[in-house]
């Protein structure tokens, strides 16, 4: 693993479950215990039902590409490694999570199958991405 320079998540208490399972390969998300609804990005309540109800569950981690864009065009020298796909992931559970796409830019489409990949980044950081299925 070499050094690392860009910017890393600072979990929160109510995002380290979701850090914590990444960093194990495993893909968790919330759930709530009274819509039984999937939700993403952590937070408090149900933005669904307002239930403080939340549980995490372990997901599969298949999807497809929902929409994308390539970036081209470095926002800070610490994205120097353009390009890079952004993209976001509509899952199999149904809700849709902006992540990068592990894949030459030019071989990535709208629909395109897809499968979670962790990024170990750093010893205490593991990133969430998806590479084609």
């Amino acid at each position: 693993m070499s050094e690392y320079h860009k910017p890393l998540p600072k979990p929160t208490p109510t995002s380290r479950p979701f850090w914590e399972a990444a960093r194990r390969h495993e893909l968790s998300l919330q759930r709530c215990a009274a819509c039984k609804a999937y939700i993403y990005y952590p937070r408090a309540r149900c933005p669904h039902c307002f239930s403080d109800r939340l549980g995490w569950e372990r997901v599969s981690g298949r999807g497809k590409v929902y929409s994308y864009t390539v970036v081209r065009r470095a926002s800070s020298r610490a994205f120097a490694d353009q390009p890079y796909v952004l993209a976001i992931v509509e899952l199999e559970e149904g809700l849709r999570m902006t992540t990068n796409i592990v894949a030459e830019p030019h071989s990535v489409q709208v629909g395109m199958p897809v499968v979670v990949q962790f990024d170990d980044v750093t010893p205490e950081h593991t990133l969430v991405k998806f590479k084609p299925a």
